[in-house]
């Protein structure tokens, strides 16, 4: 190692004096000014920060620094704000009758806000961000309703549900399970099933269906009702339109009637208040679908 610098020519700089393996010298760069300085900035401001804000987390709590600031209180303070400013609202949906929000414009813009929201958090996993549905999972756009689909009836089914042991006011009805249940030997599921596709105008072969027309008559008539057309008081789906929950073609069919489905929707009283139940019937009820 070199005592002290020299001036290297090559490069128009000094260097430090260190040297390695005899011929390998560092050049004396310091880092600019500029960025020294800003360096020292963001130390004393980290230096600041640390002393006026929460910072250093602990076992069980964190410094609060000598402001007080707490972004968790922040935003409690925003979350009551926000609460105290619907609040009239709230009051109004908690008061009125389900039937009567509609016919106030702004209670009205204020429960469809509210419900789309409830029915992102809560509804749309199963029956799709649009409402649309999924195999198994009714599409709540069309006018299609098991249950009916009036304010009321909405209402029920979203603070009850459906066939749920949660609730004892739940909307029960149980298809039996023809097929598991030794009820219709194959040869009868499959001629009924041929009988209801021929209620929509979809049948292709007419003689089993004539068959399967017997079979309804019997077993399936006193609750989809004499010509399929369902009974919402019963939970009965309407079997002589193209609308399917399940799926329309024969093999689908076929299942449904050997297993009797009997798919569950949770109660949600349990889990929303009641001002949010009116606010997510009122919005399900404007999908276009709600009689």
């Amino acid at each position: 190692m070199a005592d002290k610098g020299r001036f290297d020519e090559a490069t128009g700089t000094h260097t430090t004096g260190h040297v390695w393996d005899d011929d390998l010298e560092e050049l004396n760069k310091p880092l600019p000014k500029w960025w020294l300085y800003v360096l020292y900035a963001c130390i004393i401001w980290a230096i600041v920060y640390w002393v006026l804000y929460p910072s250093w987390p602990m076992m069980t709590d964190y410094t609060k620094g000598t402001l007080g600031f707490s972004q968790r209180a922040l935003v409690m303070e925003q979350v009551a704000a926000g609460k105290a400013a619907q609040a009239k609202f709230r009051d109004a949906i908690a008061k009125a009758e389900i039937s009567e929000i509609p016919k106030k414009p702004e209670l009205l813009n204020f429960a469809l806000a509210g419900g789309k929201a409830a029915f992102g958090d809560n509804c749309a996993p199963c029956h799709g961000r649009g409402a649309q549905g999924f195999k198994g999972y009714p599409n709540l756009n069309d006018d299609d309703w098991i249950w009916g689909g009036d304010l009321e009836a909405i209402q029920t089914t979203i603070r009850h549900g459906i066939r749920s042991n949660a609730d004892d006011d739940t909307r029960a009805s149980d298809m039996p399970k023809f097929g598991e249940e030794d009820l219709l030997e194959k040869a009868q599921i499959k001629d009924v099933a041929e009988y209801v596709l021929s209620l929509g105008g979809s049948s292709k072969d007419a003689d089993a269906a004539a068959r399967g027309k017997e079979v309804y008559a019997e077993n399936c008539a006193s609750c989809h009702g004499e010509n399929g057309e369902g009974n919402q008081e019963l939970g009965a789906p309407n079997l002589a339109d193209a609308i399917w929950l399940y799926g329309g073609d024969k093999a689908d069919i076929v299942t449904s009637i050997n297993t009797g489905r009997g798919g569950v929707m949770p109660p949600w009283s349990p889990r929303l208040d009641d001002v949010t139940i009116k606010q997510l019937t009122v919005y399900v009820h404007s999908l276009g679908g709600g009689k």
